[in-house]
């Protein structure tokens, strides 16, 4: 409890700390929610679990049923009980989870996703709560402190936590004494809406424009609870042997374009999305050439550490440290030596276009496919599947100075050797057009799509990255799709397209996408 109370520096607040299990009777059926936190970091753990406990204990599932509006995605210990009581009716913008996924798949839960900078701006907006006047019932906000005027010292991450802080009714703050204090880490900027916006004036990664807390009106605080659970972290397995051969094509991509003095010799800043082809991007940068270089992204992963360490990476700006439990060991560890490189931002800075847009960023994302005139799905697995929402992919790549989307060339199938194809000939489903990538890569190669019409675009994409089981195919459907279209007039961007799709049908029927011609 001493801890607890250092923590909380406005002495009059804390009259009103309690135990989890006492914030119950605040939560009414049908709620919306606002929560903090950002991949699984900064997010509230104790009091969600003592209300999932309550559920359980007394037979009420499917009986309190709450909207959530949180930044990204949580951790699956909350995300998941609360999907599988039934406690989860709306939910937005992403998630991760095997039971939540599903209850979304299967209608249970009524998800929307949208691009993190715009969801963040329109929570504000009040468009997700415009039938309840714009706000939110009540916000759960981890937090590693409280200032002496109320205002919140934030955690690991930043997300949306500023709107929710903002415009809940409210709130429930959890001061986590499992972690240190961060204040001194965060950049804080309380959005104006329109017509009074002013311009982000940031011109550099390590620009700071803001506050280190969140202002906040005290008098909304109606519970403090203390927590003493240490975000777990997301672990990422190692790259393999695919993933650092495409992470090669792109580090040798940079170098050509710095020979060619269209890039620095310490390249633009980078964004990095999440998984093993962007831990094996890092790690290469990490053995090469460049130096003196910066971060402009969106989470900073284990592989990021390594980057600082090696002398190689000065400064990266983010919203949330999205490390595993050994990344966060090792950051607190050596806090000193990180504190005054890194930078959390509310979301809607870290995914803005503006300040992307200025300052030119690299960014590199996975997508679950691209078509061969160059547009992309994150999303949706056969256009109707949703995995885990957009994230922040369309914020950085619409606006990037280079827009790279890197995936292997065939993701596995129980029933194909050499699995399904990640390049196809209509991707059925488009959340990145074709008018925002430049660079698409896979473990066969990299298609530079820069000054290319769209059929020249195609013919690079089926040449550069398409696995060699399936180039036959895609080359078929292109030619035979461009001499029907050039002899009706009409082929800018030629597509057969009653028979587009007859690949996925194929994998529906008979368990591959080999189909044995397009007829």
């Amino acid at each position: 409890m001493s801890e607890l109370l250092t923590r909380i520096r406005k002495k009059s607040l804390h009259s009103k700390i309690m135990q989890p299990e006492d914030t119950i009777p605040f939560f009414k059926n049908g709620m919306d929610l606002a929560w903090s936190g950002f991949t699984p970091v900064g997010y509230p753990k104790v009091v969600p679990l003592a209300l999932a406990d309550y559920v359980e204990q007394n037979n009420l599932q499917g009986k309190m049923r709450f909207n959530l509006f949180i930044g990204a995605s949580i951790g699956a210990e909350v995300e998941d009980r609360w999907a599988s009581l039934g406690m989860t009716d709306k939910r937005w913008p992403y998630q991760t989870g095997k039971v939540i996924q599903k209850q979304v798949n299967t209608g249970q839960v009524r998800m929307g996703d949208k691009h993190l900078s715009l969801y963040a701006q329109d929570l504000g907006y009040g468009f997700y709560t415009k039938n309840r006047g714009g706000g939110f019932d009540l916000g759960l906000i981890e937090a590693s402190g409280i200032a002496e005027d109320g205002s919140i010292i934030l955690a690991g991450s930043i997300g949306s936590a500023t709107e929710a802080i903002r415009y809940s009714d409210k709130l429930i703050i959890e001061i986590n004494t499992a972690i240190p204090s961060f204040e001194g880490i965060h950049d804080i900027v309380m959005q104006v809406n329109p017509p009074h916006r002013k311009p982000f004036l940031i011109s550099r990664v390590d620009d700071r424009i803001g506050t280190l807390t969140v202002p906040c009106d005290h008098e909304k605080i109606i519970a403090i609870v203390e927590s003493k659970n240490p975000d777990r972290g997301r672990s990422l397995a190692a790259p393999d042997e695919l993933s650092e051969q495409i992470a090669q094509y792109i580090l040798d991509f940079f170098g050509h374009e710095v020979r060619a003095g269209r890039l620095p010799k310490n390249l633009l800043p980078l964004q990095s999305g999440v998984g093993n082809i962007a831990n094996a991007v890092v790690g290469g940068m990490v053995k090469g050439p460049f130096s003196n270089v910066n971060v402009w992204t969106e989470v900073i992963q284990d592989t990021m550490l390594d980057f600082f360490d090696s002398g190689k990476l000065n400064f990266a700006s983010s919203t949330s440290l999205s490390l595993s439990e050994s990344g966060f060991k090792r950051f607190y560890d050596n806090w000193d030596a990180y504190i005054n490189k890194v930078v959390l931002r509310p979301m809607q800075i870290s995914n803005h276009p503006e300040p992307i847009r200025r300052l030119g960023v690299i960014a590199m994302n996975t997508p679950v496919e691209f078509d061969i005139y160059g547009h992309a799905n994150s999303t949706l697995v056969g256009g109707t599947r949703m995995i885990n929402g957009i994230g922040g992919s369309g914020d950085f790549l619409r606006n990037a100075q280079l827009s790279i989307m890197h995936t292997p060339s065939t993701r596995p199938s129980k029933t194909d050797p050499t699995g399904i194809t990640c390049v196809v000939p209509f991707a059925t489903h488009v959340d990145h057009t074709e008018h925002d990538l430049d660079i698409l890569v896979t473990e066969q190669g990299l298609a530079d799509l820069r000054g290319l019409c769209p059929r020249e675009r195609a013919r690079e994409i089926i040449k550069q990255c398409v696995h060699p089981d399936f180039k036959p195919i895609l080359t078929e459907y292109y030619e035979r799709s461009e001499r029907e279209c050039f002899a009706r007039g009409v082929g800018h961007e030629p597509h057969m397209l009653f028979k587009a799709f007859k690949m996925q049908e194929y994998l529906e029927n008979h368990g591959t996408m080999k189909i044995p011609n397009w007829d």
